[in-house]
């Protein structure tokens, strides 16, 4: 039962918990684990904000003074080579939790990709309401052990798969992270630009957009306007980043 559905009849105004209802991070991410307390004092605590597309969250080198929920919206962490070169390392979505880290200083870039809002923390808040809610600190080792089974197939996917099988399996990662936040539409959106799609998966960006052409030939891949990406075949989008 969801803890909210208790709150069915009272106005939201007067409920302190309220904006969580709709949070990423209550379907998927750490507030999934939390009672009724638990959101309110979340509420209480963390400080929402609007932010807007290509907006910088934290740099590379900041310190780690606040961990960032993303209550809506996508984003993408990368660093910045000694070359100059930009290395994406991953993207993250409504739910995920960003700049929780064991150091004093983030070690990576956070950026949104999307319109979206953000619950902030501090690290002190966040530790002592994980003390206070055990069930929150047992899902957020979940999501760390979530997170280390994607770096391995990342591993993978950039280690054994050719260009194709690679863009296939990034698709299916987009699949996978929509169920985990209960969206069920055909249709995903993809705002990331085929240079970072390269770049999370080592290619370039001609080989990015043969790989597309590719699928979309097969009838695997149906492009959207609006940044948005249609997979009518998960199965056979399996088999081929499988190299099946």
């Amino acid at each position: 039962m969801n803890p909210l559905d208790s709150l069915s009849g009272q106005k939201t105004a007067q409920n302190p918990a309220a904006p969580c209802a709709r949070c990423g991070s209550r379907i998927a991410g750490i507030c999934a684990a939390l009672d009724i307390a638990g959101l309110d004092e979340i509420a209480h605590d963390a400080r929402r904000s609007p932010v807007q597309a290509r907006e910088t969250l934290f740099r590379e080198g900041d310190p780690t003074s606040a961990v960032i929920m993303l209550v809506s919206g996508m984003a993408k962490l990368s660093r910045l080579m000694a070359d100059g070169r930009q290395q994406v390392l991953g993207f993250r979505f409504a739910g995920d939790i960003m700049g929780f880290t064991h150091g004093h200083s983030h070690s990576a870039d956070a950026e949104m990709l999307t319109d979206g809002l953000v619950c902030r923390m501090t690290r002190t808040q966040l530790d002592a309401m994980l003390v206070r809610f055990p069930a929150a600190q047992r899902r957020l080792m979940e999501l760390c052990v979530q997170e280390l089974a994607l770096t391995q197939d990342q591993l993978v996917t950039v280690g054994r798969r050719h260009a194709e099988q690679r863009v296939a399996a990034f698709l299916i990662s987009l699949s996978v992270a929509a169920r985990r936040r209960a969206e069920f539409s055909q249709q995903l959106d993809m705002p990331m630009t085929r240079a970072e799609i390269g770049d999370l998966l080592g290619l370039a960006l001609e080989t990015v957009s043969r790989a597309f052409t590719a699928l979309r030939k097969r009838g695997l891949v149906i492009e959207h306007p609006g940044h948005r990406v249609e997979l009518p075949d998960l199965e056979a989008l399996a088999l081929v980043a499988d190299g099946v």
